[in-house]
């Protein structure tokens, strides 16, 4: 393996979806982000809001609606996903794989 090759897959972004059950929102979330993760180097995490670290996390980021989504730990959303912050993330994904290939 390069060095670029090991750089990029040090940049994987961690996506961590903090659901609730029987939430339409989080299921709508997990599909969208689910498929995020099939075409980016992504991790995706899967926490219960009622697990000792979702509860955590749904406190320190006050969200008042599920699912709580962080993007590399930092708030990306609460709630319905909002398409135009995920179609950014998208184009920042792709100018992160198209430096990372220009570097090889």
């Amino acid at each position: 393996m390069s060095e670029a090759e090991t750089v990029f897959m040090e940049q994987e972004t961690t996506i961590t979806i903090v659901q609730a059950p029987a939430c339409h929102f989080c299921a709508d979330a997990d599909q969208i982000l689910s498929d995020l993760a099939d075409c980016y180097p992504v991790q995706l995490i899967r926490l219960d809001m009622r697990t000792s670290e979702g509860l955590l996390l749904t406190q320190q980021h006050r969200a008042a609606m599920s699912p709580l989504v962080l993007v590399d730990g930092q708030f990306f959303s609460q709630g319905r996903l909002p398409r135009g912050k995920v179609r950014q993330l998208t184009s920042a994904l792709d100018r992160a794989a198209t430096a990372t290939r220009g570097a090889l």
